[in-house]
C-alpha cells in the first residue's frame, strides 16, 4: 500500500521501494529520503518524474520528462492529507498557488526560482503583497464598543453620580477608590463607567498612575479565575505598587458560595471590586458582599442623552460610523434618524449605536449599488465618476433597523413586578387610563396573560370586595377567556376587566378584616379555644350526650335570637368593618 502510493505520487517502483527500505516503511519519512537524496541518486530525476526549473552542471537547461507543475501537484494532495507533520530537516512542498488579489503569480514566482538552487527552491514560500484594502480592514468591534469612553468627563448622562461633588469623583481626587456595585438596566454604562473611573484615576495626579483594570465576566469566568486575578493583583502590588480593580460583569449570575470567594480580598484591600448587575442586588447578592461594596444606581438614558451619543457617533472618524464604511464612504446621518432612534430604544445606548450602524451599513450598501449602476453607465459614455461615494441615513433605513420599538421588560426581573404593581395600584386609584396603559406595556414586554389575569382575580376581592360583589365574577371570567383564545386576541378582553376594575367602587373591608383574624389566630389572642358545645354538630348518639350542639337555636325559625357564635374569650371581637355587620352585631 506504501509503495502504491509513492508510486501514484510520481515516483518509480525502484525508488519507493529503496526509500521503504531505508525507513523501515513509514510512508512519510520516504517521502522525505526521496526528496533529500533523490538529486543524488542514480537516474532519480527522470525516475521519480520531479524535475523543477533546474540547471545541470554544464549550465544548460533540464528539460522535465512531464508537462507537471513545477510543484508537484500530486505530491501536494498526499502532504494535505497527511496528519503527522514534517520533520524540520526535511524540505517544504508548496501547493499549488492560486493567483489571488495581492498575491505574486506563479510567473512571477518563477522568475525567482530561476535564480536559486533546486532544493532552495522547494523551500522557498510565495510572499504575500497585503494590499492596502487588507492593511485597513474594517474593525470587528461593533460601534457602541468602540465608541465607549475613556474618562469619565466623556460619559453622557448619570448626573446624580459623576456631579462635582459626588461620592466618585471625590474619591478619584483623593486618589482612593471604593469598592462598589453598579446597578441598572442594560445599556446605561455600567461597564463605561468603570472603566472610565480607572482612567480618569490613573490620569489624575493623586492616582498616579497605579491601578490596572482587570475585567472578568460571570457568565464565562469561575471561582478559579477570580483566584488566579487576585494571586497576580497581589503580585503586582507587591511588586511595583500597582492595586488592581476587578471588575466582574454580571455579578449576580455567581452563586452564594462564588460571592464569598470575593469577601476576604475586599477585606484585605487585595483588589478594589467593581461588579456590574442588572438585578436588584438586595435579592441576587449576598448580605456580606452588599456591606463591604456601596451600591450606585444607573438611571435610563435620557432621550437627548442618546441623541448626544449618536451625534458623536456620527462626527467621529476615528471610531465612529466612517471607520466601519471605509475611508472611500461618507455617511451622513440627520436629525430625524437621531430622534427616531433616541426614543424608541428606551434608554438603552448600546441599542441605538448598534441600531444606528445597521441603518448606516444598509445605506451603504444601497449607495454601492447605485454607485455600480452609474459606473456601468458612464464606461459606456466614457464618463467616469471618481468622487468619494456618500450615503444618506433614511428614516426607513433606521426604521428597519429597530424593526420594533425596544421595551426594557424581564418576565422574572424586577420590571416584571415594577409594572404590576404599577397596574394594581393604578386600578386601586381608579385611574383606568393608567391601568391600560401598564397593561399594554407588561403585554408588549412579552407577560403572560394568564399571570395579568390572575392578579386581576386577586385585585377583584381584595380591593373591590363587597362594594361590588360581582366584580370577582368579572375577573374569574376574564381568566377563563384569556385561557380560551390567549394572546393577541385576549388584550380587549383584560383591557375589559381592568377598566371595570378600575371604575368599580372599592373596599378593602374582607381585606382588613382577613388580616385581623389571622393576626388574632396566629398570636393565640383567644388562646384558640375549642368550638363552643352548640355549635358543634352531633351526628351519633354518643356526641348528643356530650351535650354537642345544645341549646343551638336555628336562626330561619327565630330571626331575632341572641345566639353567640365566637369563642367566650373573644366575645365583642370585631373583624369586618361593614354597616350590616354592625346593625346584627348584638
Amino acid at each position: 500500500m506504501a509503495k502504491q502510493q509513492l508510486v501514484s505520487m510520481g515516483f518509480s517502483e525502484d525508488i519507493a521501494v529503496e526509500a521503504l527500505t531505508a525507513t523501515g516503511g513509514d510512508i512519510v519519512k520516504a517521502t522525505e529520503w526521496i526528496l533529500s537524496h533523490g538529486h543524488n541518486h542514480k537516474g532519480s530525476q527522470d525516475s521519480c518524474n520531479f524535475n523543477p526549473v533546474s540547471s545541470s552542471t554544464s549550465g544548460s537547461p533540464t528539460t522535465a520528462t512531464h508537462d507537471h507543475h513545477p510543484f508537484q501537484p500530486k505530491i501536494d494532495r498526499f502532504f494535505q492529507f497527511q496528519s503527522k507533520p514534517l520533520t524540520s530537516t526535511s524540505v517544504s512542498v508548496l501547493k499549488p498557488i492560486v493567483p489571488t488579489k495581492g498575491v505574486t503569480t506563479h510567473e512571477e514566482e518563477e522568475e525567482k526560482i530561476d535564480e536559486e538552487p533546486p532544493l532552495l527552491r522547494l523551500t522557498k514560500r510565495p510572499k504575500v503583497v497585503e494590499s492596502e484594502q487588507r492593511k485597513k480592514r474594517p474593525p470587528h468591534e461593533p460601534l457602541s464598543e468602540r465608541m465607549r469612553p475613556r474618562t469619565l468627563d466623556d460619559v453622557v448622562g448619570q448626573d446624580h453620580l459623576l456631579a462635582p461633588k459626588s461620592l466618585l469623583r471625590a474619591a478619584i481626587d483623593c486618589g482612593r477608590l471604593p469598592s462598589i456595585l453598579l446597578w441598572g438596566p442594560p445599556g446605561t454604562g455600567k461597564t463605561s463607567i468603570a472603566r472610565a473611573i480607572v482612567n480618569t484615576c490613573s490620569a489624575s495626579e493623586a492616582g498616579g498612575n497605579t491601578y490596572r483594570f482587570v475585567s472578568l465576566s460571570a457568565v464565562t469566568s469561575g471561582v478559579k479565575d477570580v483566584r488566579e486575578a487576585v494571586d497576580e493583583a497581589r503580585r503586582m502590588k507587591k511588586k511595583s505598587n500597582k492595586r488592581t480593580v476587578l471588575f466582574i460583569d454580571e455579578v449576580h449570575r455567581f452563586n452564594k458560595a462564588q460571592q464569598d470567594s470575593f469577601l476576604p480580598v475586599i477585606e484585605d484591600g487585595s483588589v478594589i471590586f467593581m461588579g456590574a448587575t442588572t438585578e436588584n442586588p438586595s435579592f441576587h447578592l449576598i448580605t456580606p458582599l452588599l456591606s463591604r461594596c456601596r451600591v450606585l444606581t444607573l438611571n435610563p438614558l435620557k432621550p437627548h442623552h442618546i441623541a448626544t451619543l449618536l451625534r458623536r457617533a456620527a462626527a467621529d472618524s476615528d471610531k465612529g460610523l466612517s471607520c466601519c464604511m471605509g475611508e472611500s464612504m461618507k455617511i451622513e446621518v440627520n436629525d430625524e434618524c437621531i430622534e427616531f432612534l433616541s426614543t424608541n430604544c428606551d434608554g438603552d445606548a448600546r441599542v441605538a449605536l448598534n441600531a444606528l450602524e445597521i441603518s448606516a451599513t444598509t445605506s451603504a450598501a444601497r449607495a454601492g449599488m447605485a454607485r455600480g449602476s452609474n459606473e456601468e453607465l458612464g464606461d459606456k459614455q466614457g464618463n467616469a465618476d471618481e468622487s468619494p461615494l456618500s450615503a444618506v441615513v433614511s428614516l426607513d433605513d433606521v426604521k428597519e433597523a429597530m424593526q420594533c420599538k425596544h421595551l426594557a421588560y424581564d418576565r422574572a426581573g424586577d420590571e416584571h413586578y415594577n409594572l404590576i404593581s404599577a397596574l394594581h395600584k393604578s386600578m386601586r386609584g381608579s385611574d383606568a387610563n393608567a391601568s391600560i396603559y401598564w397593561l399594554v406595556r407588561m403585554l408588549e414586554g412579552g407577560e403572560e396573560p394568564l399571570y395579568i389575569a390572575r392578579r386581576l382575580v386577586r385585585f377583584a376581592s381584595e380591593d373591590v370586595g363587597l362594594a361590588d360583589p360581582s366584580a370577582l365574577g368579572q375577573a374569574v371570567a376574564c381568566y377563563q377567556a384569556c385561557h380560551f383564545i390567549g394572546m393577541p386576541e385576549c388584550n380587549v378582553i383584560l383591557a375589559q376587566c381592568v377598566a371595570y376594575l378600575a371604575l368599580a367602587p372599592k373596599s378593602i373591608a374582607v381585606y382588613r378584616a382577613i388580616g385581623a383574624a389571622q393576626k388574632v389566630v396566629r398570636e393565640s389572642v383567644g388562646q384558640n379555644e375549642g368550638v363552643p358545645l352548640h355549635l358543634r354538630n352531633a351526628p351519633t348518639k354518643l356526641m348528643k350526650d356530650l351535650n354537642y350542639g345544645r341549646d343551638y337555636i336555628y336562626p330561619p325559625d327565630n330571626p331575632n335570637s341572641s345566639q353567640t357564635y365566637l369563642p367566650p374569650s373573644l366575645q365583642g371581637y370585631k373583624f369586618l368593618d361593614w354597616p350590616n355587620v354592625a346593625a346584627n352585631d348584638r
